[in-house]
């Protein structure tokens, strides 16, 4: 497995080697020594996995209690996947990375504690897979808004045609938000 830092500190970029043959493909999702190798988290408390159709955009979730890190993947279709500093304190503070992840390229991103998340469906539909750190706090779930100006996220679609949910479409702008200390 390669692993790749990112702009943000933290935030990394894991690509398993795919085995590919006639038959179609196979590569390891998880690895206990290979996570413990990247300092990542071992002890994971929930799965989650979602479906979502092309320009649905998910995000910029996080929690101000009970923060969660989160291990993503696309087990099919493609998406464009964002982490977000929220940490006040960071230098990074409302920096983001982004990077494609889809079935084809099999990568990973771990978004740490601290950090927003987001995605973007590319493809007709995407199954997108998380592992999270700690429980979901609906009290403490918080989302910023998918294109406050100043996170400057440039997603590739156009605003008419994102697919947002009531909760994604009235985020709060960053400048206004409840983050990290």
């Amino acid at each position: 497995m390669k692993v790749e830092e990112t702009a943000l500190p933290g935030v990394l970029v894991l690509t398993p080697t795919v085995y590919r043959d006639s038959r179609g493909a196979f590569l390891e999702t998880w690895n206990l020594r290979r996570m413990e190798e990247a300092g990542l988290p071992t002890t994971w408390v929930q799965d989650n996995f979602s479906v979502s159709k092309k320009n649905v955009l998910r995000g910029i979730h996080y929690q101000v209690t009970q923060p969660q890190g989160k291990l993503v993947r696309v087990a099919y279709g493609a998406v464009l996947d964002v982490a977000v500093d929220l940490r006040r304190s960071s230098p990074h503070f409302g920096q983001h990375v982004a990077a494609e992840l889809s079935e084809e390229n099999g990568r990973m991103l771990w978004i740490p504690p601290g950090f927003g998340h987001a995605f973007l469906t590319l493809t007709d539909t995407a199954g997108f897979s998380y592992k999270v750190t700690d429980y979901y706090s609906a009290a403490g779930e918080r989302t910023i808004l998918w294109d406050d100006a100043e996170v400057g996220i440039a997603w590739p679609v156009d605003a008419a045609s994102v697919i947002l949910s009531d909760k994604d479409a009235q985020g709060a702008k960053l400048a206004e938000a409840e983050v990290y200390a």
